[in-house]
């Protein structure tokens, strides 16, 4: 039928009596109704006139051309509802704008009515926070924190007016957490007709599972399991993922290769719950939902069922997994036991890994005594194993044995095979840390590559007298060499060493623990000569500041691994009754009891508290927030809220904030009572703990409800403070998606305020932090040249933040960032604080000896804890120095390390399929050594320099007439004789003619450097062989493969410690020399203060003091300088020179 060009004769026929002229008029619109829609809108009740007819034969058609005339009017709901009453005449198989259109309007009102029932939020502390913040001036109390339980994420709460959380989204249609009739009012709501007529919903569904049959026979099944999840429906998710695996296995036996793996889609679930999911019920549910879903599929993926038990926090079940690994007796599944046990440690706290070696199969005891112990565990166990019945009763099953039971596990404990006892000894080893920390310290020992040059020059151009640039040589020195046990930097300056004093020796002191972070064997003896020891008649006591600072460097040497170090730590600080010792004690015991949740050091803490001293204090109410860290326990932040607004001291309630921010970690909407009652506090310190507590609640959740929280507190607070840790705060709350915060902070970046400005600095560090991306440079750059010290110190300090470990392959850049960072540091007109950033920025760039980056989440993919507490504390910098010793916990050796199932390293190589320059160690820094400052030239008159030629012509003449010999006839070089001779004008000419030429043939070649530098590359063969225990950098890994065909690892590469499968283990194998043991000599560790004193003259034998610079410098930093800062400190340097000149005589 040719088109027609009117519809008015047509629609007539709508009028018609005659059913046959009526079906026809629907057929001719129906085909031309993209052109005459205009005039059929007229007609439109007509039209549904028939289709509500149930007389007329052809309802479907009316109902079909109805909803495309509601379609042109971009009515899209009605549109929608006439499709669903069109039948089989909506082809869903038909390609076109109309169809695509109500498809999508479909799947969004599924979506609305499927998710009427919020998720139930489990987990959460309950909502009795009793928070006693003071009343507004307008006599309102925590209006907020009164409205919003603490199960209460931020897009279901009810905020101030004033706030942008309390604004209406003007792109929500729906609402899913209300019921359809509540979203009336809203932008495009669904009329009452879809929630009211049963057969609309009907055919709704009818239309989305026949949407859902064709993704599957496509294999799409990544865009069922994606609507499911938005409209929480659970059901459809696991009939997806069996799908998924049943179709898989059709393929795989039908011998097709061209199918989608169920273990891709589990991984896929995964990333969906931890990076889109915001909301923390709806991802305990879907984690629940995976986790008895994986044991379905044939061979379960148990790695990702580690990762679904650590975020569920259900310890009985990975002890019980590990148990069924081991149990089934083959070399391949202990390899897996060992590696869930690795993984487990990188991603779990403390307390954690404590219960799953608790749950362990324990050693052969006494027949009398393992009965007892038997029976007590079994009465103490028995209520656990609720949640975890499932996934037990599915692993036994798939071995072949009966249901699980505590009472069967226990009578299995007498009944171990040697093999078993080894590897259940094995992974409780793994589970303490000590292999993990042991491995890092050899790969960190062996792979050294710090600049020493580059120290030097930071010690050479700033005063060491000034205690801010002590400090900042100690820091970055603390940072280059972190974990390295290389502190030579100390032995060699003793000198410069002896300069610090009061905070600066407590710095130092610290310091030590940094370097020797992870040297468990040998850290007690390390910091023996510095540690808090019983006065001695007649001795001079050590300084109070060494005494605090070794308690704060123990823990950081065996920071997050409970051991005996905790204790002893612990016994120093009650027996403390100096403050600063007191201070370094908080400290220590915060770091090495990180998130054990023991209530007697937190008491111990609080007692210390209670005696309201203003320089503990601080260190106070960081360390309980460290010990409590994560629990979100009521108790103690009740107290803490209530302490924080009794004290009068500033250093207090700034400790308790960030101390409850700690607290509150990875909490997410169970934080947000908290966080609105301390937001609304008149105090600018609690407000500003409010922030810190918001970052670290949903630190790496990228939730769209904080950042704008964050945002509007940004750039509305009336404290500098709060306003800089707010934009700071988006840093930590988007670190999964680091390019989209320099998009985010860019015109903060140029805010009037330069508060706003650091934070903005601050935000690109934490979040780009490795990455070298080219945004946030660009948008730092400009920042070095800041008109506000601070700032240009942040600036600094992210710049190195995100260039750690970049070459110039890499990123081109960091040669140019790398001469800044020495620039600023050797500008005699710079600030103390940008001198003081450019310092610390030098030890970040090249943190851990090169070898380190800077991470905040784990090589799976979870959330690095002790990384994102580093860093939040580090951030507290700006108040107290000795916090910035906390970045070094958010330093990540990158490595592959490959064991056997012996937990031996073997040598092997492995394979990287890119250049090697790509990922090469940057060159060494060229420090050149200055010039002395030349001498002012002499002004010469002209006709003294006319008169002084002359005298040299003349007394030549004389020297040529006293000669004996016949002179032979030359042509006379007057040009060059006055050359020679004139020395005031001529020769400063040529010499800076001479320098400015080779300055140009420098500026050339500097030139032609990158380009010669990428031909070199490009010349270079793709793909080279790495040894066991090589650096290899997060980008690098995707290129990481495994060659050798005797050793291969049993899951895909991620860095760290990777177990490797032996294929011929009857065959020798070649183990790796460890270096760092054999290494590391313990230092001296004197009885009493005297030796001490003997051993700071040099009076020792040398063999005592060749080892370790801790135990050279124990006399420089012991001394006691606090009781006077006048001339008695002068007498330090006399002794270290007189040290260190008998030194040199004995070596002689």
């Amino acid at each position: 039928m040719p088109a027609l060009t009117s519809a008015a004769g047509v629609v007539g026929f709508l009028s018609e009596p005659e059913p046959e002229l009526q079906v026809f008029a629907l057929k001719v619109l129906n085909e031309q109704i993209d052109s005459l829609w205009t005039e059929v809108a007229g007609s439109v009740g007509d039209i549904e006139a028939l289709y509500e007819d149930p007389s007329f034969p052809e309802r479907e058609l009316a109902a079909l051309v109805a909803a495309k005339v509601y379609y042109n009017l971009q009515e899209y709901n009605e549109s929608m509802i006439f499709a669903l009453g069109a039948g089989k005449l909506f082809d869903i198989d038909h390609e076109g704008e109309f169809e695509d259109t109500i498809i999508s309007k479909c799947v969004d009102t599924y979506i609305a009515l499927s998710g009427n029932v919020p998720a139930n939020n489990t987990n959460q502390p309950p909502s009795q926070l009793t928070t006693a913040f003071s009343s507004n001036a307008n006599g309102a109390s925590s209006i907020s924190a009164g409205l919003a339980s603490p199960t209460t994420p931020f897009s279901q709460s009810t905020l101030p007016s004033k706030s942008l959380l309390s604004r209406q989204d003007s792109t929500t249609t729906f609402d899913p957490a209300q019921q359809v009739a509540g979203n009336a009012n809203l932008p495009g709501a669904l009329p009452a007709s879809v929630a009211s007529q049963a057969s609309v919903q009907k055919q709704l569904y009818a239309i989305i599972d026949e949407l859902f049959e064709r993704c599957f026979q496509g294999g799409s099944y990544r865009q069922v399991i994606g609507i499911a999840v938005e409209a929480r429906r659970l059901d459809v998710l696991r009939r997806a993922i069996i799908r998924a695996s049943e179709d898989e296995e059709k393929q795989r036996k039908g011998g097709d290769g061209d199918f989608i793996r169920s273990q891709e889609l589990m991984e896929y679930v995964l990333e969906i719950c931890m990076n889109v999911v915001q909301e923390r019920g709806l991802r305990n549910e879907l984690l629940q939902l995976v986790l008895n879903l994986l044991n379905d599929i044939p061979s379960p993926d148990y790695f990702s069922i580690a990762k679904c038990i650590v975020y569920l926090n259900e310890h009985t079940m990975a002890s019980d997994m590990l148990v069924q690994l081991v149990n089934k007796g083959d070399a391949k599944s202990t390899a897996v036991a060992y590696q869930i046990a690795f993984d487990l440690y990188d991603n779990s706290s403390q307390d954690f890994l404590k219960k799953v070696r608790g749950d362990l199969p324990k050693p052969p005891e006494p027949p009398a005594a393992a009965t007892t112990d038997d029976q007590d565990g079994m009465q103490e166990e028995a209520p656990e194993p609720r949640e975890s019945d499932q996934l037990l009763k599915e692993l036994d099953d798939s071995a072949g044995v009966p249901a699980s039971s505590l009472e069967g596990n226990q009578d299995k404990e007498t009944e171990l095979s040697p093999e078993a006892q080894k590897a259940f000894d094995s992974i409780r080893t793994i589970l303490s840390g000590t292999k993990t920390i042991e491995l890092d310290l050899e790969f960190l020992f062996r792979s050294n590559r710090a600049d020493m040059a580059v120290l030097n020059k930071i010690r050479d151009s700033v005063e060491a007298r000034n205690s801010i640039y002590h400090t900042a040589v100690t820091l970055a020195t603390a940072f280059m060499h972190a974990g390295t046990t290389n502190d030579s930097f100390f032995r060699q300056n003793l000198e410069w060493l002896g300069k610090a004093v009061n905070w600066s020796k407590f710095t130092a002191t610290a310091a030590l623990g940094v370097i020797h972070r992870g040297n468990l064997g040998q850290g007690q003896k390390l910091l023996e000569p510095y540690l808090p020891k019983d006065q001695i008649a007649g001795a001079n006591p050590s300084s109070a500041y060494s005494q605090g600072g070794s308690l704060y460097a123990l823990g950081l040497i065996y920071a997050n691994h409970e051991t005996f170090a905790l204790d002893l730590i612990r016994e120093h600080f009650k027996k403390a009754t100096e403050e600063v010792v007191q201070h370094g004690g908080a400290l220590g015991l915060g770091v090495a009891g990180m998130a054990t949740g023991d209530e007697s050091i937190y008491e111990d803490l609080k007692s210390v508290l209670w005696t309201d001293s203003a320089l503990n204090g601080e260190a106070v109410g960081i360390a309980m927030g460290l010990i409590m860290l994560g629990t979100g326990d009521i108790r103690a932040l009740e107290y803490m809220i209530q302490y924080a607004h009794d004290t009068q001291h500033e250093k207090i309630v700034r400790g308790l904030a960030l101390g409850m921010a700690l607290i509150m970690y990875g909490r997410q909407e169970g934080a947000d009572e908290l966080v609105n009652g301390l937001l609304d506090d008149p105090d600018p310190i609690l407000r500003y703990g409010g922030i810190q507590t918001l970052a670290l609640a949903y630190c790496g959740t990228g939730s769209n409800k904080a950042v704008r929280k964050l945002l509007h507190v940004a750039v509305s607070d009336v404290s500098d403070d709060v306003r800089r840790i707010a934009v700071m705060s988006l840093g930590f709350i988007l670190f999964r998606k680091p390019s989209s915060v320099p998009r985010m902070v860019e015109l903060l970046s140029e805010s009037y305020n330069p508060h706003v400005r650091y934070g903005a600095a601050m935000a690109l560090g934490i979040s780009c932090a490795g990455t070298g991306l080219d945004e946030a440079i660009d948008l730092l750059e400009p920042m070095i040249k800041d008109p506000t010290d601070f700032v240009r110190q942040g600036a600094l300090i992210s710049l190195s933040m995100i260039m750690i470990q970049q070459n110039e392959a890499m990123n081109p850049k960091v040669g140019t960032i790398r001469k800044t960072l020495m620039k600023a540091i050797s500008d005699r007109h710079e600030d103390a604080m940008t001198k003081f950033g450019s310092a610390i920025a030098l030890g970040i760039i090249d943190a851990g000896g090169r070898n380190c980056t800077i991470s905040l989440q784990t090589q799976t993919g979870n959330l690095n804890m002790s990384g994102i507490v580093g860093m939040a504390v580090f951030t507290q910098y700006w108040y107290w120095f000795p916090l910035t010793h906390f970045l070094s916990l958010s330093f990540a050796p990158t490595a592959i390390v490959g064991l056997d199932q012996d937990l031996e390293v073997p040598s092997f190589k492995f394979y990287s399929a890119t250049r090697p320059s790509l990922f090469d160690y940057p060159p060494e820094q060229e420090t050149k050594q200055e010039d002395a400052p030349k001498k002012v030239e002499t002004a010469v008159l002209s006709t003294t320099a006319q008169a002084k030629r002359r005298a040299q012509r003349k007394e030549k003449q004389q020297r040529r007439e006293s000669m004996d010999i016949d002179q032979t006839p030359t042509t006379p070089k007057t040009v060059n004789l006055d050359d020679k001779m004139e020395t005031d004008e001529p020769a400063p000419k040529a010499e800076e003619g001479q320098e400015s030429e080779k300055a140009d043939g420098e500026k050339k070649d500097g030139d032609a450097q990158p380009e010669s530098a990428k031909k070199r590359m490009e010349k270079e063969k793709v793909g080279y062989q790495l040894e066991n225990m090589s650096r290899v950098l997060p980008a690098q890994r995707k290129f990481i493969s495994f060659p050798d065909g005797r050793y291969q690892p049993v899951k895909k590469p991620t860095g760290g410690v990777i177990l490797l499968t032996d294929s011929t283990p009857s065959e020798a194998k070649s183990l790796m020399e460890l270096k760092a043991k054999k290494t590391v000599k313990p230092a001296a560790a004197p009885v009493t203060l005297q030796d001490r004193v003997s051993e700071a003259l040099g009076q020792q034998e040398a063999s005592d003091r060749d080892g370790q610079g801790a135990a050279e410098a124990a006399g420089v930093l012991t001394a006691v300088d606090e009781d006077g800062e006048g001339g008695e400190e002068a007498e330090v340097p006399q002794e270290f020179d007189y040290f260190t000149d008998e030194e040199g005589g004995n070596e002689e």
